[in-house]
């Protein structure tokens, strides 16, 4: 089969040997598999992994046990021991010996084929098309906000970033509250939200906001570190931050604001695909209108290149030729 490996320095398009699944794995064939930051920051040596990155995706099974041939499906991406105290609790996704789908010791979906165990594959309903498909993974993780934080109707929310990630949440947060305001550096990516009626503003113009206006909860998903600090600076005292992002470089943060004014910080992962699967299905949330390129496997350079602009959305590619 084609994949991409990454082999700690460079990406490359190989041929490898279709993977055999294990005792309660199916094999599935994937159809297109989505782009996004943490991939490409596993190019710049986050996690020092090596090997198929990707972890979005919707593929069909191929073989597997029971009735799981010929479904088309998405995947959980982590895969817990089954052992440890946090796998007996439900919480494998906080296994430590866990591994993660194309971010840590276990191949991904930027090939023709891979493998899972059954338990953590979601049939897609055929009233999901193949693209929105692709932002199950993604969504999930934007949804897992509300499942964190309770959002009352009229609470005021700051979203910083508009990138991939920030565009989900936008959706998500906008059905819970109508005080929204999404914070970004890109008036092209701000427009998608603008659109949808959703308030914009430009990070250059917020250093200087009124302290009565300081929002009750800023959810941080710039990908940078400068995006905390300036969460840190616009919360309002006895308010809540979500930390979406994950950043390869240290932060030089002075937390004892985090004491001073009493704020929550809390980080936020992975969410709950099922959810993400009913809001997909309901048309609450329509992400495909994000994709920006859809790429062949053998153009991934192009495609990786089009993902790292700066204006660059939803880069997806087409694993079946």
């Amino acid at each position: 089969m084609n994949a991409l490996w990454f082999d700690g320095k460079r990406l490359s398009l190989r041929e490898n040997k279709i993977p055999r699944p294990e005792k309660n794995e199916a094999l599935i064939q994937v159809l297109y598999a989505g782009i996004c930051n943490t991939d490409l920051e596993i190019l710049q040596g986050y996690l020092n992994f090596t090997g198929i990155p990707g972890h979005e995706f919707i593929g069909r099974v191929i073989v597997g046990p029971g009735q799981w041939p010929g479904k088309r499906v998405t995947g959980e991406i982590n895969l817990g021991c089954g052992k440890c105290a946090s796998c007996k609790a439900g919480l494998s996704r906080h296994c430590p010996n866990r591994t993660v789908l194309g971010i840590s010791n276990r191949n991904g979906a930027f090939a023709e084929y891979l493998t899972l165990p059954v338990e953590n594959l979601h049939p897609v309903p055929k009233s999901i098309s193949d693209l929105d498909a692709v932002f199950i993974e993604p969504l999930a993780a934007s949804l897992r906000i509300l499942d964190q934080v309770k959002i009352r109707k009229n609470q005021s929310v700051f979203l910083l970033g508009d990138g991939k990630l920030s565009q989900l949440i936008a959706r998500a947060l906008r059905l819970e509250t109508k005080k929204l305001l999404v914070i970004g550096k890109h008036p092209e990516k701000l427009q998608h939200l603008s659109r949808l009626g959703i308030k914009t503003a430009l990070a250059k113009d917020l250093m200087k906001i009124d302290p009565l206006k300081k929002p009750d909860l800023v959810i941080e998903a710039t990908g940078r570190p400068s995006g905390l600090q300036m969460a840190l600076k616009l919360c309002r005292p006895a308010g809540t931050i979500v930390l979406k992002s994950t950043f390869q470089q240290s932060a030089n943060l002075d937390l004892s604001q985090l004491v001073v004014d009493e704020i929550d910080l809390i980080g936020s992962r992975c969410g709950e695909f099922g959810k993400a699967i009913r809001y997909l299905q309901r048309g609450k949330i329509a992400p495909a209108d994000l994709v920006c390129g859809i790429y062949q496997l053998e153009d991934f350079q192009e495609a990786f290149k089009r993902a790292s602009s700066k204006n660059s959305l939803k880069v997806i590619l087409q694993c079946q030729s």
